[in-house]
């Protein structure tokens, strides 16, 4: 499967946007069980860059503030990071699955040590059925991620167009090992 990265200056922060696209050879749902974002969920199996994932709190069924920290990357030029988000899922009429998310502070979940805390400005991922193609998904994701810490934009600039590729790789590849 194919995958286009494409990015631009962000109009929250000083970075860029990045938006992922393309077509996973599985169902929608068989996507979304893999990056649906729930504690114990199959994410932090597959996702290099995520370590672990935890709720801190259930505001309703759709929306919980959420935990993310990942392990360090890039040759360990950056180091582990935490990020405290506000995430809402939603499933539309035509089957497309959203989960979107940005970040927040919470008095749960103070910055803890031995992690760089990074801010998630809005960002998302929307698992969208192909009509007529039922085992196969456009996958669209949009990230726009302060990473924290003191690293040159040059290294972040390096890291995620790589990362994001990564992440459909590792995606594709968790989708087709998902038991049915």
């Amino acid at each position: 499967s194919e995958v286009s990265v494409s990015w631009r200056p962000s109009a929250e922060f000083a970075g860029n946007v990045y938006r992922g696209e393309g077509i996973l050879p599985a169902s929608p749902r068989r996507v979304w069980e893999c990056i649906k974002p729930v504690a114990g969920g199959l994410r932090t199996k597959w996702d290099q860059n995520v370590k672990d994932f935890e709720v801190v709190e259930a505001v309703s069924d759709t929306v919980s503030v959420c935990r993310t920290t990942t392990p360090s990357a890039f040759m360990r030029i950056i180091s582990p990071r935490e990020f405290v988000d506000v995430v809402l899922v939603k499933q539309y009429e035509d089957g497309t699955m959203l989960s979107a998310a940005t970040n927040v502070e919470h008095p749960l979940c103070l910055p803890q040590p031995n992690f760089v805390r990074g801010f998630n400005y809005p960002c998302g991922c929307f698992c969208i059925p192909l009509p007529g193609e039922p085992d196969r998904t456009q996958l669209l994701s949009f990230f726009q991620t302060d990473l924290g810490g003191y690293l040159p934009q040059t290294v972040v600039d390096s890291f995620f167009p790589a990362s994001i590729a990564g992440f459909y790789s590792n995606l594709t590849k968790a989708v087709k090992a998902l038991k049915v």
